[in-house]
């Protein structure tokens, strides 16, 4: 059975805080006995004010106006209680309240949430990925800027024309910098964290409808370049005079045969370093983008590193396993030393996490299912991306097939011939 409610609406004047005789117009609104304020904003003469009819006496067109004001402020606040009961809601004084004074959920803006999500991923989300819808947040409000010609708008104004306008201007938008404008799969992973933006949204009911229900997304499907085993060896064995180049190459041949991410190898220590139930040297960090745990058996490549660095003067100073480098130098540095190995491919520091996924486990035979937990994944789908079949793998799995068809065939024929 429904509780029944009670509620009424009175209106009063505040005499002990009137200034020069006039004080303010206040309605005092009450549900099952709790009360709540709300000031009209409206001054009267306390001398007019009639407190038996709540209203101001005479006929003058302040009085008028005044009454006026009130007697619709009277119909707003008791439409608001039906329209409340009628929803089947719990009604309070301060739901009300909210109602009236345009607080609720219905008039939450764009930047209202932009800064909520922004709090709530402070602390949850790693560095990197803050940095990345901090650059969405951009776009969005250049957006707003140029095509609604406003900074914010209420989130009830969302709807699909409002993605289909982003995603064009995204796409006509040309970043400072760069050769050209923004690649589809750019815009995509844009559209994708303001998808995640409007989840949220959807999710602590700021707004009754996801605008996204219909969206679809299409990303252009890109092979993930990746150092072939000659290439990697050359790398490897390759001589240098300059010390820096040297320390790069060791990094990114490190990050080869473990699968670590630049960030987290930058973090490495003592500490870090373990022995496995098997005897061996193990890593066990935990992976700054996912916050998940990772154990990787060293290689011997990864261990004789190791050790190269362990009395270096850098790594001495600052007690980490390898020399500490931003990743702006080192990308930069890369792109030496891909000139004098004569590699073609535009090599970064996350080329080398790609080849320990296909070159070094997964084209030597290491289940899907192992690789994905030394690479930290935290779903065997983003693994997948990497479980491509080299063409050495497919011509050796050909001439395989041919060999069985074929002893098939002889056998058949030997066969046919005693018959």
């Amino acid at each position: 059975m429904q509780k029944q409610n009670t509620f009424s609406i009175l209106f009063w004047l505040q005499t002990s805080r009137a200034i020069n005789n006039e004080a303010l117009i206040y309605a005092r609104i009450t549900v099952n006995g709790k009360r709540l304020n709300i000031s009209l904003k409206r001054k009267v003469s306390v001398s007019l004010w009639d407190s038996s009819k709540k209203r101001v006496r005479g006929n003058s067109i302040q009085a008028r106006q005044i009454n006026q004001s009130i007697d619709q402020t009277h119909t707003k606040l008791f439409q608001i209680y039906q329209d409340l009961k009628f929803k089947g809601e719990l009604i309070t004084a301060h739901l009300i309240k909210s109602h009236y004074t345009g607080e609720t959920n219905e008039s939450k803006s764009l930047q209202e949430l932009l800064k909520y999500h922004a709090k709530k991923i402070e602390n949850t989300l790693a560095k990197g990925s803050i940095e990345n819808f901090g650059v969405t947040e951009n776009y969005i409000n250049r957006f707003l800027l140029k095509s609604r010609r406003t900074t914010d708008i209420y989130l009830n104004q969302l709807d699909y024309k409002f993605l289909c306008d982003f995603e064009s201007y995204l796409y006509d938008y040309w970043p400072k910098g760069h050769p050209r404008t923004m690649s589809q799969n750019t815009v995509m992973k844009h559209i994708q964290r303001f998808r995640k933006i409007i989840t949220l949204a959807y999710h602590i009911e700021w707004i009754e409808k996801d605008p996204f229900v219909k969206w679809k997304q299409v990303y252009e499907k890109k092979e993930r370049e990746f150092l072939s085993e000659n290439e990697l060896s050359n790398l490897e064995t390759l001589s240098f005079k300059i010390e820096r180049l040297e320390r790069v190459r060791d990094l990114f041949v490190f990050s080869c045969y473990t699968g670590i991410s630049y960030v987290d190898i930058m973090q490495l220590t003592d500490s870090n370093l373990v022995k496995g139930m098997d005897g061996s040297t193990w890593i066990v960090t935990h992976r700054q983008k996912t916050k998940s745990k990772v154990k990787i058996p060293l290689l011997q490549q990864a261990e004789n590193l190791i050790k190269k660095y362990e009395n270096h003067p850098l790594t001495t100073s600052a007690q980490t396993l390898f020399p500490i480098i931003t990743n702006q130098k080192l990308n930069a540095y890369l792109k030496e030393l891909a000139d004098i190995c004569g590699i073609k491919k535009n090599l970064t520091f996350h080329m080398a996490r790609h080849t320990f996924a296909t070159t070094v486990t997964l084209s030597n035979g290491m289940p899907i299912e192992t690789v994905s937990k030394l690479l930290g994944h935290t779903k065997i789908a983003t693994t997948q991306i990497y479980a491509r079949v080299l063409e050495d793998k497919l011509s050796q799995d050909m001439n395989n097939l041919r060999q069985q068809l074929e002893g098939k065939s002889k056998n058949n024929d030997s066969a046919s011939k005693l018959g």
